[in-house]
């Protein structure tokens, strides 16, 4: 990433907010795990390092069509802002992955924010696994009460930030030149950011999409831009380094088949070859 010289942009590496508390349990941790584990540590450490008035959280699979300062503005005083799953209803798993996706959180500087996030990431350094174990999952499950456990916690209203696979099958989904837009209880939204969540690349020239059925509009709409840009910028990086991979092994094994089959079957089957979306792959 330094390579790239984005501008606005700091790169911070792991060893620069890694303590003795995360180094001390990153062994036991799978590489994802530990990701999910830092995250309230690398926002505790960008307000601290930069004394940022606020920061927030984004995943690196979220892409904005519309200015973000949209949905921040909207808590107003509070200090923490969440955003639902707002699953729908055949996708509900609010049970195991929780009420809240950690997507997108702003948190600001001061008092009730920061004793959330220090709670938050001594929980995340207690117990932050892939699995769930009593009433846990990851690092998400733990913000089902902050709304009673926190003051001064806002929920994103605005439907358009944190349009997702597990909840688009209740919009309606148009663009009118670079703008999107997303239609839902009858009522029209700019979309501000989609969620490309469950998004992979594999090696045999194909993609899986999701494992969420998708509406053949967001697909067009959202997927097919989005995929053209993504291995664009993908063939510029790679020129950079040439170590860059984003290719995950495609399994051709027994359980592999099975579950491909049983996604099929359900309609979540999303794997397809990467000329579908764009032409020209492999260049």
């Amino acid at each position: 990433m330094s390579k790239v010289n984005l501008p606005h942009t700091t790169v911070i590496a792991l060893s620069d907010f890694e303590d003795e508390e995360l180094l001390a349990i990153k062994p036991t941790r799978t590489r994802g795990e530990y990701c999910w584990t830092c995250t309230p540590s690398t926002i505790l450490y960008c307000i601290k390092k930069f004394g940022l008035d606020n920061c927030t959280y984004i995943d690196s699979d979220i892409y904005f069509y519309d200015d973000p300062g949209h949905l921040i503005r909207e808590m107003g005083d509070k200090e923490i802002l969440l955003t639902l799953h707002r699953y729908t209803p055949r996708y509900d798993e609010t049970h195991i992955s929780g009420k809240f996706c950690v997507q997108f959180m702003t948190f600001k500087n001061k008092p009730e924010s920061l004793a959330a996030l220090n709670w938050w990431r001594n929980a995340c350094i207690d117990w932050c696994y892939n699995r769930v174990e009593d009433g846990k999952f990851g690092d998400q499950k733990y913000l089902d009460d902050w709304e009673t456990r926190f003051n001064n916690v806002h929920v994103l209203q605005n439907p358009a930030g944190g349009v997702a696979p597990w909840n688009v099958q209740q919009y309606g989904v148009e663009t009118k030149g670079e703008e999107a837009f997303v239609t839902l209880e009858e009522k029209k939204h700019r979309l501000n950011f989609y969620h490309f969540h469950g998004l992979r690349f594999l090696s045999d020239n194909k993609l899986s999409l999701c494992e969420y059925s998708l509406p053949a509009r967001a697909v067009e709409l959202l997927y097919v831009p989005y995929i053209e840009l993504y291995l664009q910028n993908y063939a510029k990086l790679k020129q950079l380094d040439n170590n860059l991979d984003v290719w995950l092994p495609a399994a051709n094994n027994l359980e592999t088949f099975k579950k491909n089959t049983l996604n099929f079957l359900k309609g979540k089957y999303n794997i397809y070859r990467i000329n579908k979306f764009v032409k020209a792959w492999p260049k």
